[in-house]
């Protein structure tokens, strides 16, 4: 049972991945544990538990994709994952430390235009790097059905974003510059000097915020330095004459912050996507559906209090 245990994590990733959410993430991780207990207390003989937790959380994750594929469609303005956060203090996440690195929030809004299916070969493929047959195991599909799906995902991706892999996991010293930079954005930011974040800040940088039609964000995504620059700058200013401040941190292995109310409750999650030594992407979720694993939610930015 300890060394079933140890298995936990990379479930947890592997469900995360699929459903872009934590909670659901950690109900069908606890399913599938669940579903292994029953099966050792019939007595059934379980050669390979890794291989049947995987087995398990991959096949939820899809019934749960499929179930959700309706709400999905009808989201109010841009969809973004639930964000993993971790302290800024540690290099890493704790409770989920098999947690890919390469699972940015813009990594997984790409996952968005894959069927459930395509989805869960391409995560254990390209994420993962399980072997085609194990995919085929996991999936119930044949290797060449899979390998079809996989080529099929890739396409689909490459359609609808700029890169069709996953981004790379940061080097030591690709995350000890991408927090230098961190910290100097949110200086410029909160400062108002915008000629110092337009220098941070990519020619074609996006902002994307997430508020769920339940709290502040921008509907649409937003693009271009000047813009998402003044953007910024503007929020922060407005969010911080009501008190407001933030904690570094590290957001689905990206640098970012979590901002909180005068009372410590969570207002918000900021990630930044760096590449090249330039922001090339503002990830910004507000929707408190989003925030109640971080603690308790300010109400300050819903709707309904504007």
């Amino acid at each position: 049972m300890v060394e079933e245990a140890a298995y936990r994590p990379l479930m947890f990733s592997i469900a995360y991945g699929m459903t872009g959410s934590v909670g659901d993430a950690e109900d069908i991780v606890q399913d599938a544990f669940l579903g292994l207990t029953r099966a050792h207390q019939a007595g059934t003989e379980i050669a390979t538990p890794k291989a049947y937790l995987t087995t398990a959380v991959t096949r939820l994750g899809i019934n749960h994709l499929t179930s959700a594929r309706v709400r999905r469609e009808t989201y109010v303005g841009n969809w973004l994952p639930e964000p993993v956060v971790v302290s800024d203090e540690q290099p890493g996440p704790v409770e989920h430390a098999e947690l890919a690195d390469s699972l940015s929030m813009a990594f997984l809004v790409l996952l968005e235009a894959l069927s459930p299916m395509e989805r869960a070969v391409f995560m254990l493929r390209e994420v993962f790097g399980y072997d085609y047959a194990d995919v085929a195991r996991t999936t119930g599909k044949s290797e060449a059905n899979c390998r079809q799906i996989f080529a099929r995902a890739r396409k689909h991706i490459a359609a609808a974003g700029p890169d069709a892999d996953k981004a790379p996991a940061p080097a030591p010293a690709q995350r000890a510059e991408g927090k230098e930079l961190a910290r100097k954005f949110f200086e410029a930011a909160g400062g108002g000097d915008l000629d110092a974040l337009l220098g941070m800040l990519a020619p074609d940088v996006v902002f994307q915020g997430d508020g769920g039609g339940k709290a502040r964000a921008a509907r649409k995504p937003v693009v271009e330095a000047q813009a998402v620059g003044q953007l910024l700058i503007g929020g922060i200013r407005r969010i911080r004459t009501f008190g407001a401040d933030f904690r570094p941190a590290w957001i689905n292995g990206r640098p970012g912050a979590v901002w909180y109310d005068a009372e410590g409750r969570v207002i918000n999650v900021l990630e930044l996507d760096i590449a090249d030594g330039v922001i090339r992407a503002v990830h910004a979720v507000s929707n408190p559906d989003k925030l109640g694993h971080l603690g308790p939610v300010s109400d300050w930015a819903l709707l309904k209090q504007r």
